[in-house]
């Protein structure tokens, strides 16, 4: 287990909601347009959706490697950044979607004249930016309360004790068992 700094991560998470907004509001400023030439438009805003993903992916794997995963909740709040982390790179698809259902009009006869095809993926990645965005507020407001408060010690045993214990070998490997898909659409913070 690797000890990290808390408060830093508390940090890094309430600045989250704000990136995530302000990438909705970039997002909506493109679906406004004509949409005109959606390779220029929305790449970028698809490139850095997809590098918010990855950033707060590697988050994720920096606090379930850390002292974090053994805190109160801490799984069940790693749990719900997962889900953050998948809507962020939701939103990231959509976007590229959005690039190809307007450039589909280019190509193809039948294609979609209009841009409505890339202005409903652009908002369907606006809403899975805002359920991220509460999310991560959420997160950012249980661990801050937790390392200001009498839990602190709370936690501090369960670190302690967890840094303590020996692996145990395994007597048998229990088959595992996939998440449902439909787990991630109903949960929400």
């Amino acid at each position: 287990m690797k000890i990290i700094d808390l408060a830093e991560q508390t940090r890094l998470l309430g600045l989250l909601p704000g990136e995530l907004g302000d990438l909705r509001t970039e997002i909506d400023g493109v679906r406004a347009g004509e949409i005109a030439r959606p390779v220029r438009e929305i790449a970028p805003v698809a490139v850095r959706t997809h590098h918010l993903a990855i950033r707060c992916l590697q988050q994720l794997d920096a606090l379930s490697t850390s002292q974090y995963a053994v805190i109160k909740n801490g799984h069940e709040n790693l749990s719900y950044m997962s889900e953050a982390v998948l809507r962020i790179s939701v939103a990231a698809s959509l976007c590229a979607y959005g690039i190809t259902g307007r450039t589909d009009a280019l190509l193809y006869q039948d294609g979609d004249r209009t841009a409505d095809t890339s202005r409903s993926y652009l908002s369907e990645a606006t809403e899975e930016l805002d359920r991220a965005a509460g999310t991560y507020r959420g997160l950012a407001q249980n661990l801050s309360r937790r390392l200001a408060s009498a839990a602190r010690a709370e936690d501090q045993l369960l670190i302690d004790r967890a840094s303590s214990a020996t692996p145990r070998p395994a007597l048998s490997a229990a088959p595992c068992t996939p998440a449902r898909a439909d787990a991630f659409s109903t949960r929400s913070r």
